[in-house]
């Protein structure tokens, strides 16, 4: 796959350009195969021909093609099947085979998500989906939904569909994954908000990130933002109009960034994130890998209790599932938890910056990008 079809172009500044800088081939998430392989079944099924390969529209755009590595057409269904190609990111699903089978429905069901083998079920609260509920996730939902309506505009459907998404071995390939632990059990999620895995080598990501301060500052920039995914990214811009040479694509690496301005200070650091995620530097965690470090659910009990959560609530928050559901019972109760976490990350990034002169704020967000915890600016 190109830079171009990545979307990194070539900018002189970004996260196209760290992308471009580090070498590193990107790749697709299990949600655009699933897309690709939905898309080339449920055409086979109203045309009776599998497209091969198979393009789909990414949610920024681009249009890469896929080609089909099994198909399968029957009287009431059509199966497709993706090998996933996650390029040079250490990704434990890369040369997966990704399959989705199509059947129609009545006029009205609309479109149907189940889970085949190798994909998980959701068993505990706090994730994205209830309970119940294939791993699917909501923006592989969406695209797929779309797919499967143009699909049906363009070869005469009416778009009702079951469509049931397996993953070959997912379920041992899970077992080194976060789901177990997580209550998604019987297989892998599958994920992706831009249908782009990003690669992520330790040193070619960290050289990137110094590139990228390195740019801004010499665009004169004083504001920038350190973020860890697209999604923030489009927080960050909506909130305080950074152009893009002002955008650091730290992913995981706060301490590369944080490390790295205080050699080379800017007027203001932005940090931009999820939730969870931030909770982990708020704990003191600068690496923000799953692999490597973890939500810490006491600490955010903690942080819960200096809010003003009765003791009964910070018992529940210790025992939530994930850092989303610790966040939706203090919510609940009026507790800012995203406030505290946004608050703690802002000082444990101050005390790596070591008194240098750079102001720094916290945006939490969901996965939809929506603020639910911010920091005032502070600095030395």
């Amino acid at each position: 796959m190109s830079s171009d079809v990545a979307g990194a172009g070539d900018p002189k500044g970004g996260r196209g350009a760290q992308l471009k800088h580090t070498g590193l081939r990107p790749g697709w998430t299990t949600g655009a195969c699933a897309t690709a392989a939905t898309t080339a079944a449920y055409t086979a099924l109203l045309t009776g021909e599998f497209p091969d390969p198979v393009t789909i529209t990414l949610p920024r755009g681009q249009t890469p093609a896929f080609a089909l590595a099994a198909e399968e057409l029957t009287d009431d269904h059509a199966m497709a099947g993706v090998v996933k190609d996650a390029g040079d990111d250490p990704d434990v699903t890369h040369g997966a085979l990704v399959r989705a089978t199509v059947r129609l429905l009545p006029a009205g069901a609309g479109v149907v998500f189940r889970a085949g083998p190798g994909v998980g079920t959701v068993t505990r609260p706090g994730l994205p989906l209830p309970v119940g509920e294939p791993a699917v996730n909501p923006v592989p939902r969406q695209m797929m939904r779309d797919h499967v309506a143009e699909a049906a505009a363009r070869h005469g459907g009416a778009g009702d569909v079951e469509i049931t998404v397996s993953v070959d071995h997912g379920e041992e390939i899970a077992r080194s994954t976060w789901n177990p632990r997580l209550g998604i059990l019987g297989g892998l999620s599958i994920l992706g908000t831009t249908g782009i895995v990003v690669p992520y080598s330790c040193s070619a990501w960290i050289d990137s990130i110094r590139r990228g301060v390195d740019v801004a500052r010499a665009a004169g920039r004083t504001h920038v933002a350190g973020c860890t995914g697209s999604t923030s990214e489009r927080t960050v811009v909506a909130e305080y109009g950074l152009p893009e040479d002002a955008l650091l694509d730290m992913g995981d690496f706060a301490g590369a960034v944080l490390k790295y301005v205080r050699r080379h200070p800017v007027e203001r650091l932005t940090i931009c994130g999820g939730f969870a995620k931030l909770s982990k530097l708020a704990a003191g965690h600068l690496d923000l890998h799953s692999a490597r470090s973890q939500v810490d659910k006491g600490f955010l009990a903690e942080l819960a209790r200096r809010g003003g959560a009765d003791p009964a609530l910070a018992a529940e928050v210790a025992g939530a599932n994930t850092g989303l559901a610790a966040l939706q019972l203090c919510a609940a109760a009026g507790v800012p938890l995203g406030d505290l976490v946004a608050t703690a990350a802002r000082d444990e990034a101050l005390g790596v910056l070591r008194g240098a002169p750079v102001a720094v704020d916290v945006v939490c967000i969901d996965r939809g990008g929506t603020v639910v915890g911010r920091s005032t600016v502070a600095g030395p």
